[in-house]
């Protein structure tokens, strides 16, 4: 008993280099992507912000008649480069739940791998377990520090740069919070259940690829309804307030009626978003260990 329970303490530990050291290639091409991407919005948020800031004050100086001359690239530069950026990191959670379905876990239990471990000295649980937090905390790290800096690159061109996003852009606002962070981990979560779930490489791949996606189009669909709006109505023609995000209009000719979410929104629907994805994630972490459990039985435990 003593001699079959010694290994027990390092076998997490001995697990996890194993995931890293037959991920490697994942591990490279996500550390390349987290670094090039950083670089790039530590760039908008400094000479490209300050290049294309310029540039629109040189427009805001230029008379409606009189020719001028100001730096059109550097405008176009940010504006294109911000994009970029933004698709980038946008990116993180498909790829992510992708990768999951795929490598992670599809290509392990079809090839035979994860039974190999399984024989050896690792439980069913402990697999899985070390299979989901190690790249949980990768993930976690990697679209944190992703998603700050976009938001210091989209704060920087803020009042200064007119061609810049709204907060409340769909790209904008999914990259630069904890949202990105939720739906990575969520698009983990759904990339492992659908990698237990049908334990072929190809086919784990597209529906971990499909779970995130339809998470990430509900997540659009339920956002604007997860705080109070504010509303205006009056006579003739009207809107929301500049820089609002209008979430209904209605009236006539004779009268408006909108609901629109301010600026100061931000962080409260950043935050609801969260939260709601985190439970998302737990669901679906569960729905991973139930799987495994039907499928090992008893061996499962432990």
């Amino acid at each position: 008993m003593t001699t079959l329970s010694a290994p027990a303490p390092t076998a997490g530990p001995r697990l996890t280099r194993w995931l890293l050291r037959l991920h490697r290639p994942a591990l490279y091409a996500w550390t390349a992507l987290v670094l090039l991407t950083a670089v790039l919005l530590i760039l908008l948020q400094g000479p490209f912000a300050d290049a294309a800031a310029e540039g629109w004050r040189q427009v805001d100086q230029c008379g409606i008649t009189e020719k001028c001359s100001y730096d059109q690239d550097a405008i176009l530069r940010y504006k294109d480069w911000y994009d970029y950026a933004t698709l980038a990191a946008a990116a993180v959670p498909l790829l992510t739940g992708a990768w999951a379905g795929g490598s992670l876990l599809g290509k392990e239990l079809e090839s035979g791998t994860a039974q190999l471990s399984w024989a050896q000295s690792s439980t069913p649980v402990r697999w899985l377990t070390v299979r989901l937090a190690t790249p949980a905390a990768l993930v976690a790290a990697g679209s944190g520090l992703l998603a700050w800096l976009h938001e210091l690159a989209w704060a920087a061109g803020r009042g200064r740069i007119h061609s810049a996003k709204e907060w409340y852009d769909v790209g904008t606002f999914h990259t630069g919070g904890p949202l990105l962070v939720a739906l990575s981990l969520a698009g983990l979560a759904a990339g492992a259940l659908a990698g237990l779930l049908l334990r072929r490489t190809l086919p784990a791949l597209g529906l971990g690829l499909l779970l995130t996606a339809v998470i990430w189009g509900a997540t659009l669909l339920v956002l604007p309804h997860l705080w109070p709006t504010l509303g205006r109505s009056g006579h003739g023609y009207g809107g929301a307030p500049a820089h609002s995000w209008t979430v209904s209009r209605g009236g006539n000719a004779a009268h408006y009626q909108v609901t629109y979410h301010p600026y100061a929104h931000y962080w409260p629907l950043q935050l609801t978003a969260t939260a709601l994805l985190l439970a998302v994630t737990a669901l679906l972490t569960l729905g991973c260990y139930l799987v495994l459990r039907r499928l090992t039985g008893k061996a499962a435990r432990g």
